[in-house]
């Protein structure tokens, strides 16, 4: 399985940032990793190898990327209204960084976006927000509003709420698109939501999946029996799926 590592300093962030690519042709697939999670975790997990037939069959070419969370979404240290800040620099190196750099290794015409557990909702507001730059949008596990406490999973915001936040939690900005053009732009996605059925992320999905359905947004939402998120599952999910 052909496999490159890159790593260059990010404008948008003003760090260096580490991905890793593999395969040489076929459809590219940007992939967001889990929560605080790196760019080799997938490697290390069995999920690149899950589809490493594919890969070198030329049908997918995956782009694993880093991720910021833990300067972000989990830093506690600074005021929400900075950590989603630190969240749409992320998305500016996503946007002009390392969307140019799949277009300039891959030739195919088809971007697809994935991620697991957090990596699942990094996906779908990238997708939703950008729905004319991809093709299709698989969410593994994943959770669609960073404002909800979930269990033991905190309002990554502690209460606090702006425009920012807003236009950056897909299920309440989903719920009140009314822009016919961007609408129009996902419904021509395939969209593919899977998530266990005792995952504390249930209720969620399923709500998503509804606001998707009242917009006509045509979409698979795939309840898994058990909790379906670990690396395990996920494997299974990537053959199906991706």
């Amino acid at each position: 399985m052909e496999r490159e590592y890159y790593k260059a300093y990010s404008n948008s962030l003003g760090r260096e940032m580490e991905l890793l690519v593999f395969g040489y042709r076929g459809r590219a697939v940007l992939f967001f990793p889990t929560r605080m999670a790196h760019f080799y975790d997938y490697e290390d997990w069995g999920l690149v190898a899950a589809v490493e037939d594919r890969i070198d069959r030329g049908e997918l070419q995956l782009f694993c990327v880093d991720s910021v969370d833990a300067d972000s979404f989990y830093n506690a240290k600074i005021h929400p209204s900075e950590r989603i800040k630190r969240y749409l620099h992320y998305e500016q190196y996503i946007l002009e960084e390392v969307i140019p750099l799949i277009r300039s290794k891959n030739n195919s015409g088809f971007l697809e976006v994935a991620g697991c557990s957090m990596g699942a909702y990094h996906a779908a507001n990238i997708a939703l927000k950008h729905p004319l730059l991809f093709n299709k949008m698989v969410c593994m596990s994943g959770r669609f509003d960073l404002t909800r406490q979930i269990l033991t999973f905190k309002d990554l915001f502690e209460g606090f709420f702006n425009d920012d936040i807003y236009f950056n939690t897909p299920r309440r900005f989903m719920a009140n698109l009314q822009d016919e053009a961007i609408l129009s732009a996902i419904r021509r996605m395939e969209i593919i939501i899977a998530v266990g059925e005792t995952d504390p992320f249930l209720p969620d999905n399923r709500e998503f999946s509804q606001i998707l359905k009242d917009k006509a947004i045509d979409h698979q939402l795939i309840v898994w029996e058990g909790f379906a998120h670990r690396p395990r599952y996920w494997q299974q999910m990537l053959r199906l799926y991706l």
